[in-house]
């Protein structure tokens, strides 16, 4: 199956209402969607956030290495198995580009073989993910009413924000949350980089003890301040700006610095990628979040979803990120049950793209 054509499409889409986190406030998601079409006629889509103080990349330079890529890829036979190494050794970095492209060339063949994303990944682990709410809302009030809320829709899993105010702040908000849950849900914590390290070491020393585990305290470069609270943490740490390649999993764990990660497409660059990293921790016992970025619409979930069914291990939940949209570009849902996100099992994604909405949001450069 040869590619004729590869398009990055930009998109502004709206949010339910601002996230707020560490360092940004995200009003809109700021997406590259592309689409894949072959000589054949079939279509594949893959999509990519925005992210600029985690992987470097605007939508301006996703979009350009996108069409970067796509005049090597032109007239070629679409091959899965040598698509990530062919990427790279064309262009350094650009991973959020290159995770995109790689997603519509999944899909894409996916549908033509009739068959879903996951079981061209591998052996199919789990047919639902645990769902990991994001409780970002600014405010103490807003952020117990949302976890109350979402508690009685059925989910049992909940990050919330922190290193956005002082410390005591923080581990007031997190307590509060904490005590309001039943004992059936559990709650971890995402500094984004927020905290100095004697704030990061105080919070886990007096409330670390109410979270499943608490992700990159600390800047993502500072090895040394991660094993720091680490060694002061009885809470497991995971990194996940500090996370950009394999070896970074490997430098973490030699400096004790963390025993866990938030894996991410647009860090790794492919679905390959990401799962390699799922089976480098389930080897080292390291505990597994996968994650979309703030906010990918129902394409990028739904990619998110197939790598859930296939990593060997994923015990702190998937942070999906359409449901933070107040519009999406699919026009299927995708289904969640008591918490509990259902693998799709059409083929490739198994999403139906509303190429109209795609066109309505789209932003021209």
């Amino acid at each position: 199956m040869q590619i004729l054509c590869i398009e990055a499409i930009v998109l502004n889409l709206p949010m339910r209402r601002p996230m707020k986190m560490a360092g940004v406030v995200i009003y809109q998601a700021e997406n590259v969607v592309v689409k894949i079409t072959s000589t054949c006629g079939l279509v594949g889509w893959g999509e990519a956030a925005s992210a600029p103080t985690m992987t470097g990349e605007t939508v301006q330079s996703i979009s350009a290495a996108v069409e970067y890529l796509a005049k090597h890829l032109h007239g070629t036979e679409l091959d899965l198995a040598q698509l990530t190494q062919q990427m790279k050794s064309w262009l350094y970095g650009n991973t959020s580009a290159k995770a995109a492209i790689d997603m519509a060339a999944h899909d894409l063949v996916g549908r033509k073989l009739n068959k879903p994303v996951h079981a061209l990944l591998g052996q199919t682990m789990r047919d639902s993910v645990q769902v990991l709410w994001l409780l970002g809302t600014g405010s103490k009030a807003s952020d117990l009413l949302e976890a109350q809320t979402k508690y009685d829709e059925g989910i049992r899993a909940f990050k919330i924000k922190v290193g956005i105010d002082p410390v005591e702040i923080d581990m007031d908000r997190a307590r509060a949350v904490r005590d309001l849950l039943p004992s059936d849900a559990w709650l971890c914590a995402d500094a984004n980089q927020g905290w100095q390290v004697k704030d990061a070491c105080r919070f886990v020393h007096e409330a670390g003890d109410c979270l499943k585990f608490l992700e990159q305290p600390v800047h993502g470069e500072d090895l040394f301040g991660m094993s720091q609270v680490c060694t002061a943490s009885k809470t497991p740490i995971g990194i996940d700006e500090g996370l950009h390649k394999l070896a970074d999993l490997t430098s973490h764990q030699h400096a004790n610095a963390a025993s866990g990660c938030s894996l991410k497409t647009i860090k790794l660059g492919s679905l390959y990628e990401v799962l390699r990293a799922g089976e480098w921790c389930a080897k080292h016992s390291w505990g597994v979040n996968l994650a979309c970025k703030i906010a990918e619409s129902g394409i990028a979930t739904a990619a998110v979803l197939h790598l859930g069914a296939v990593l060997p291990t994923l015990d702190w939940g998937v942070s999906l990120s359409n449901q933070y949209l107040a519009a999406d570009v699919i026009s299927n849902t995708l289904e969640i049950r008591e918490g509990y996100a259902l693998i799709p099992s059409g083929p490739g994604l198994g999403i139906t793209v509303d190429e109209a909405q795609i066109r309505h949001y789209q932003r021209k450069l």
